[in-house]
């Protein structure tokens, strides 16, 4: 019976991959602290289990007079009485079954600890098994579970919450997240609420990386690197801006991520349960990456003051309300997008200050291409493109070679 007992115990250890001494260096100390209160052993008792036919002895501790500490106030050394009762195999059986069950326990945690703690950032797909008014449990594999917590911030506002302001999870629902966290099951850090019935992965759906991932997974050349993503702003639920650039000057990023006739953007939304996302182009030049970030508004200029990182942004006056979006929206996801203080400006009342402006200033063009440098007695430059080789575009230029004296905004005089 005790060669049996060994011998499950074994199979045990290789099954959840458990340090077989480990597992009976753990027993027997259970075991001599269950003798000792059994038994009444004032000083203790010692434990040892045969390793070839399981066999449990039990030692009586008897300290000896001349090892007291007095700066201690124990005895050092003790001398060992064999009490071994008859029931040893069956008491040890039950301490087996509790010990056995904690070790595995905390063998899980620790495996699932250094497992996932070196995927943090990385995006998992599981389903719903159970939601509270606090949090979610998601299973991601089988004996693998994560929280997505969703904790009312006034409330608590320690914890976490990490769901989309709308979003809710029905049993069995599919969903993906991103792991944002892994909590040591070894750490000393003081516990957080309901941490024994919570498990140690936490996953998010508000982080700005789950755009990045869902990105890799639908895009080919996301994944591969060709193009790269630069920046993500989010406002979880609402809007989301995504920056994104080419290694490749003959692949067009926006496109690569639009897909045809939307597609791999669309399959982006509807992970995202219709969250809005306007994929931008990046650029190295911070006037046009203001300006391409503030899309879908058309910009007729940009100022950029790169010592206090601050730009001041001209728009067209029926462009105005569409730049700032709902609730200053656009305005300040493109802020978070470019990394810069923006400041727009419609161009009635921006009109002195450009007045005052040089006629060559930053804007947002192509290489090779530049605005018509024709500015009109309100001192507002033309929109218009300058035609190849000349510095006016196709209504001014001719009005140019007769003299500034004749030239005009209203582009009905050339008919």
């Amino acid at each position: 019976m005790a060669s049996e007992m060994m011998e499950a115990l074994m199979m045990l250890c290789q099954e959840k991959h458990i340090d077989e001494l480990y597992l009976i260096d753990q027993l027997e100390q259970s075991l001599a602290k269950s003798y000792a209160e059994v038994m009444h052993l004032q000083d203790g008792a010692r434990v040892t289990i045969d390793r070839a036919t399981g066999k449990v002895y039990v030692y009586k501790l008897v300290p000896k007079e001349e090892s007291w500490d007095d700066e201690v106030g124990l005895y050092t050394e003790f001398d060992e009485e064999d009490v071994t009762p008859k029931d040893t195999s069956r008491t040890a059986a039950q301490h087996a079954k509790s010990v056995i069950n904690e070790i595995v326990r905390n063998s899980a945690r620790q495996q699932i600890y250094e497992e996932f703690s070196q995927r943090i950032g990385d995006i998992i797909t599981g389903t719903v098994l159970q939601t509270t008014p606090d949090f979610a449990f998601i299973k991601i594999r089988e004996n693998v579970e994560a929280e997505l917590p969703y904790f009312d911030q006034r409330r608590y506002p320690d914890e976490r919450n990490e769901r989309p302001a709308g979003e809710r999870y029905a049993h069995n629902q599919r969903i993906r997240a991103i792991i944002v966290d892994v909590r040591d099951p070894n750490s000393n850090q003081p516990p957080i609420r309901g941490e024994r019935q919570r498990p140690s992965i936490v996953v998010s759906r508000t982080h700005p990386d789950l755009i990045r991932r869902l990105f890799e997974l639908e895009v080919p050349e996301v994944y591969d690197g060709v193009v790269e993503i630069r920046s993500v702003a989010r406002e979880a639920g609402v809007r989301s801006k995504v920056a994104v650039s080419s290694l490749d000057d003959r692949l067009d990023p926006v496109g690569a991520c639009v897909g045809p006739k939307g597609s791999r953007v669309r399959t982006v939304v509807s992970e995202l349960r219709g969250e809005r996302v306007d994929v931008v182009l990046w650029s190295d030049d911070p006037a046009k990456c203001v300006a391409n970030a503030l899309s879908p508004a058309r910009v007729s200029r940009v100022l950029v003051d790169r010592e206090n990182n601050y730009a001041t942004v001209i728009v067209p006056d029926d462009q105005l309300s569409l730049a700032i979006g709902k609730e200053g929206q656009n305005a300040r996801l493109a802020a978070r997008l470019t990394g810069m203080h923006i400041d727009i400006k419609n161009e009635s009342l921006a009109a002195d200050i450009m007045r005052e402006m040089p006629k060559e200033v930053e804007a947002p063009a192509e290489e090779g291409e530049h605005r018509c440098e024709y500015v009109g007695p309100t001192g507002i430059q033309c929109r218009n493109m300058a035609r190849p080789g000349s510095r006016y575009c196709g209504i001014h230029e001719k009005l140019a070679e007769l003299g500034d004296d004749v030239i005009t905004d209203d582009p009905d005089s050339l008919i």
